[in-house]
């Protein structure tokens, strides 16, 4: 379980981290949180779908056909070309610095196995300065909180213009058990091509279409699933099918 802090130069001033830093802590997830901006390049590796949490969507890559699997990671590391950004960025996160009114700051996993003062890359220097490491660091957590946010109101558009279905995966294993992965949404092709010659232009002129048409294009990845599934596995899938939710 990973514990985050706030990185504070009075108490981390020793505080460094691995050059090489592996990503055994999401051997078993099967969502990865995404962001829009990055939905062009992870298309290529990975299906793309949002999730609701309460009345909150968010946006995630699905590794797994089923919790607790990971078909992307295997022997020791995420076999992808392109990564999501967060995870790019572990064992560093934004979170809330609660002695400075809840204010978003540059935080660590302390307990993280790569990280600590016998570690190689110092974050600040013998007289208390960032380093330039940390400094890139903070740089990058910012632009993925620009990233969050554009997401955020990226999904909203799609919430608003009610564009979001919901999608199922109907698995068949070739032991002949039957699985259906629910809870996934994405996007809702028939009313995309319905939306008015206005709301089409207006989509278009604020780039709406580059992360709607990734994320369709990104659904073929399911099948690089099954490939994966099939491959590292005893649990082999004879097909696979994905389409909008039907009635229970």
């Amino acid at each position: 379980m990973a514990n985050f802090t706030p990185i504070k130069k009075d108490q981390h001033q020793n505080l460094k981290v691995s050059d090489k830093r592996g990503l055994e802590h999401i051997a078993k997830q099967h969502l990865i949180g995404s962001n829009a901006k990055e939905y062009n390049q992870l298309a290529l590796n990975f299906p793309l779908f949002f999730i609701k949490e309460g009345e909150i969507y968010r946006s995630v890559a699905l590794l797994g056909l089923q919790a607790g699997e990971n078909l992307y990671y295997q022997n020791d590391r995420l076999n992808a070309l392109n990564i999501p950004q967060s995870l790019a960025l572990s064992p560093f996160a934004l979170g809330l610095d609660t002695e400075k009114e809840n204010t978003l700051t540059a935080c660590i996993d302390i307990d993280s196995p790569y990280v600590g003062e016998d570690k190689d890359i110092a974050l600040f220097d013998a007289e208390g300065n960032e380093s330039d490491v940390f400094k890139s660091v903070q740089e990058s957590l910012g632009n993925l909180y620009e990233n969050e946010v554009m997401t955020e109101k990226f999904i909203k558009e799609l919430v608003d213009n009610d564009l979001l279905q919901e999608f199922e995966l109907l698995i068949n294993l070739a032991s002949g058990e039957k699985k259906r992965l629910v809870g996934l949404y994405g996007i809702d092709e028939k009313k995309l091509n319905t939306l008015s010659d206005e709301k089409t232009l207006d989509f278009h002129k604020r780039g709406l279409f580059i992360p709607i048409h990734s994320m369709m294009v990104s659904m073929g990845q399911v099948n690089r699933l099954v490939q994966l599934r099939n491959e590292h596995t005893d649990q082999k899938v004879a097909g696979i099918k994905l389409q909008p939710r039907t009635a229970d």
